[in-house]
């Protein structure tokens, strides 16, 4: 884990990079038996019939795996960070067994809180590739930190 880092440590234009993510049939299904049932998450046979072609991930899997490749890989250390609204998303490429996919992360913004100066808002814009280097889904999330001291 990186050091903790505060408002004043963040610049507009640093890049973070997550790990590695692998998606496998199991998890994928797993994952949209309890969330997003649809046929073309839960069914094989179905999902090969359908317009996909086999089995794809729920784009919410997707976001929820690159939300704990955010946690996990911690590019603002041990700060207690808050999501304050998430923009954007946008689910580009059906994501299927065997992918591996990158998180690459862009500061944006960087703004401190007039009301608050003991803290501000960091504006992060997420593009998640896949192996081959296509972008599979992108975000923008608003996150909350505080300042040093705060």
């Amino acid at each position: 884990m990186r050091d903790n880092r505060y408002l004043e440590d963040i610049v507009p234009g640093e890049t973070s990079v997550g790990t590695p993510i692998t998606i496998t049939e199991a998890a994928i299904i797993t994952f949209a038996t309890d969330y997003d049932p649809q046929p073309m998450h839960v069914d094989p046979d179905a999902a090969h019939a359908g317009r996909f072609g086999g089995i794809i991930a729920s784009g919410w899997h997707v976001a929820a795996l690159v939300m704990r490749d955010f946690v996990d890989s911690a590019p603002f250390g041990g700060t207690p960070l808050l999501g304050m609204r998430t923009d954007a998303l946008c689910w580009l490429l059906p994501v299927r067994p065997g992918d591996t996919l990158i998180a690459h992360r862009k500061v944006q913004d960087v703004v401190r809180s007039r009301k608050r100066p003991d803290r501000g808002r960091i504006l992060l814009a997420t593009a998640v590739a896949n192996q081959t280097g296509a972008i599979a889904m992108t975000l923008e999330t608003l996150i909350q930190i505080p300042a040093r001291g705060g």
